[in-house]
Parts: structure tokens; sequence; C-alpha cells
């Protein structure tokens, strides 16, 4: 028995898992601590803030973090260097192109009298500290994922999130200190998991000197595709926030409640992410190999079980709505609970479809069809714009740009088995079948 559990704990899916729980737990504890340190105009603005980092550090890494990942998986010590070190010079040039163009927007902004969302202020400003503090980390993560690594992966990311979250729980009992002080301490916290990374050489840096063109070249050629799904795939989640923040009628506080079941919904969406780590190495090799079969009886597996995983999960959440959303945004937002009940409830049906959804993206790009992978997903995007411009400032409704969600996703569900079917001959009706063949011997895929 205890031979078992040994088994468990060491596989790859538990342990991604785990990962993301523990990271995901405490970025919860820190939602929940800010919720209540800051008004919901102030809330607002530090969300508009972090989507606009979040989604941009997905442009800088999403060039090569895929690329690199696919490349690292089964390669020698001295090609390791090489990707790692090729991978950070391109990162570090791209993060030079960002802060010159934040700074510059700031400054001619300043100038012009142009009134904007505050949030969008802080970001031009404060990005290219944050973005410096987290290139080393954020480098680092290629290879773990590649090694399949994720204790350390972890390691690495609890030390930056937990010393935020320690930060949070000090300035709530003691310090009180305010938004910017609060943007500060995110940039130190990332700099000392950076920093890490670089002593420990996981990050690339001092690998710059076995950089070469060939490999800048096969990368790029990749990430390029990448990136691109990357980034829109990040546009389908926060456009939202960027449209509700251009809005005069919803504005700062709009962002903020609509924050809260968003939140929410990127809590239970935490396993699927873990899986699909664990996935894609898995796939690629499959699909390098030449072994097709082997491809689509992952996917059929991953996409079956996850989906069944998914389902007591979303009934639960649905049910108790209500609940969650009050005790994760508190009291400040006790007068907009049946709004904000509503809205995470349509959020539900979302998570369910998430799997499938998410699944032929990653099965696109394991068999190096990334262009595909980001038509599908550029689809979506442009549907989803579309939707929340429509949401917010012709309905000036939350509910709205939440079923707009539902939308697109539907939509990105058909687009990816239109691909699939049109280049390895996918069949939706084996993901029942494989999946009952995958529980049936789960003490082999465990031992």
């Amino acid at each position: 028995m205890l031979g078992k559990l040994k088994n468990i704990s060491r596989e790859k899916n538990l342990s991604s898992l785990m990962a993301n729980v523990s990271v995901a737990f405490m970025g919860l504890v820190s939602f929940m601590l800010l919720t209540r340190q800051l008004n919901k105009e102030l809330f607002g603005e530090w969300v508009l803030f972090i989507t606009l980092a979040t989604f941009v550090d997905l442009l800088r890494f999403g060039l090569t973090r895929t690329s690199s990942v696919r490349l690292l998986s089964g390669t020698d010590k001295l090609s390791q260097k090489t990707i790692l070190g090729t991978a950070f010079r391109i990162n570090l040039a791209l993060l030079g192109v960002l802060t010159l163009f934040c700074w510059g927007s700031h400054v001619i902004l300043l100038f012009s009298g142009i009134e904007i969302n505050n949030g969008y202020r802080l970001f031009l400003f404060y990005y290219p500290f944050l973005a410096l503090s987290n290139l080393s980390w954020n480098n680092a993560m290629s290879l773990f994922q590649a090694e399949q690594n994720f204790k350390r992966m972890m390691v690495v990311r609890i030390s930056n999130v937990g010393l935020f979250c320690l930060f949070l729980l000090l300035n709530q009992w003691w310090l009180q200190w305010g938004l910017i002080e609060i943007i500060w301490v995110n940039i130190a916290v990332n700099a000392i998991s950076g920093i890490w990374c670089m002593l420990k050489n996981w990050d690339g840096l001092f690998y710059v000197k076995f950089a070469r063109k060939k490999t800048e070249k096969e990368l790029v050629n990749f990430g390029k595709y990448s990136m691109g799904t990357l980034i829109s795939s990040s546009l389908l989640k926060s456009s939202d926030t960027f449209i509700i923040g251009m809005s005069p009628f919803l504005g700062s506080a709009g962002i903020a409640m609509y924050a809260i079941p968003l939140k929410l919904t990127d809590l239970l969406g935490i396993p699927l992410h873990s899986f699909a780590m664990t996935a894609y190495p898995r796939m690629s090799k499959k699909a390098i190999e030449g072994d097709l079969s082997g491809t689509k009886s992952i996917f059929y597996s991953y996409v079956g079980i996850i989906t069944l995983l998914f389902f007591p999960v979303a009934l639960v959440s649905f049910v108790f709505a209500e609940h969650l959303v009050l005790f994760l945004g508190g009291n400040e937002y006790k007068d907009a609970l049946p709004l904000l009940t509503l809205i995470f409830r349509v959020f539900t049906i979302y998570i369910m479809l998430l799997p499938v959804d998410r699944f032929t993206g990653v099965l696109l790009d394991s068999i190096n069809k990334p262009k595909l992978n980001l038509y599908k997903v550029l689809v979506m995007t442009f549907a989803n714009i579309i939707l929340n411009v429509l949401a917010v400032f012709v309905f000036k409704s939350l509910v709205a740009v939440a079923v707009g969600t539902v939308l697109f996703t539907l939509m990105g569900i058909f687009l990816g088995f239109h691909y699939l079917k049109k280049e390895i001959q996918i069949q939706s009706r084996q993901i029942v079948s494989e999946s009952v063949d995958f529980i049936k011997n789960l003490k082999t895929h465990l031992g």
C-alpha cells in the first residue's frame, strides 16, 4: 500500500497539479487580502495593472517557451545550454523594446493630458521594473516543464507568490500600505525568485555565450505561432478586463466586481493547466517519433477523464455560487452579490467546455501545427472582442460579457475538431472509449 502511495506521489500529473494548487492557494489568499485592503476603485486599478502585466509577459515568453519546451525535451546538456542561452537573449531583447514602448507612451500621456483609467498609467510606468524582476524565473520555467520537474517549479513560484502573500498579511494587520507600495513589493519578491534562478544556472543568463543564430531562428519560427496563440488565448480572458476598463459606465469598480467570479473560474481551471503541462511533452514526443496513434490516444484519455472530473466541481460551484462569491470578495461586494452570483454561474458552463477546447489546441501544437492553433485562437479572440464591445458599450452588462465567453469557447471547440479531423483524422466518439480504457488500466498508468 505504501509503495502504491509513493508511485502516486511521483506521478507527473499529480506533481504538476500540486505545484499549481500550492501557488494558486497563496494567490487566492493574496486576492482575498487585496479585496479587503483596497476599495473597489483601487482594487480595480490593481486588477487592470496585473492583468496587463500578465498579458505582456505572455507576449514576451510566448515567443520562446513552447518552442523551448519542445526542443529541450530529451536533449543533451550542451544542447540545453544553447537553447536556454538563446531563449534568454531573445527575451532580453524583447524587454528592451517593451521598456522603450512603455516609458515612451507614459511620457506622451503626461504631456498630452489624455484621460485614461489609472490602471493603464500604473502599467506603463511600473511594468518595465516588474518585467526585469521576473525575467530569470520565467525563462527557467521552460527547463522545468521540459524536465517535468514540477517540484522545482512549485518551489520557485512559491518563493515569490508566498512572500507576496506574507507581505499582504503583515499589511493587513500592521503596515497598511497603499497601492503603490504593494506594486513595489510585488516587483521585489519577483526579483528574489529571479536572482535565485540566475545563481542556480536555471535561467540561461550564463549560457548566453552558447546562443546560436540557427537555434534563435528555430525558436522564433515555431514561437511566432505559439506566441500568437498564447497572446490570443490571454486576450480571450483579459480583453474582458481591458474593455470594461475603457467604459465610463463600468470603470474600475466594474473591473473589481467582474474580477471576483473570474478569479473563481481561474481557480477551477488550475487542474486543466496542470494536465496540459504534462500532456504537451508526452504528445510531442509521440508525434516526433511518428506514433500518431499514441498521440491521439493520449488526447482522447486526457479530454475524457478531465471533463468527467470537472462535471461534479462545476455542479457544486453552480449550487453554492453565492457563498463562494461572498467568501472571496468579502462584505465590500455584498451589495452586488446577486449580479456576481449570476456571472459565476454562467462561468461554470464555460468551465465544462474548457478541457475539450484546451486540448485541441495542445494537440495541434504537439503535431507541429501551431499555425492552425493560432488561427483557431485568433478567430475566438476576434469574436470575444466583438462580443465584449457589444456587452460593455451597448448592453452595459457584465453578465453579457460572461455569456460571450461561453459562445467563443463553443466556436473554438468546433474549429479545433475541424482542423484535427483534417490533419490526423481525429474522432470525437473515441474520447469515451479511450477514457474507459484509461480508467480500467489506472494501476498501470500509476505504476
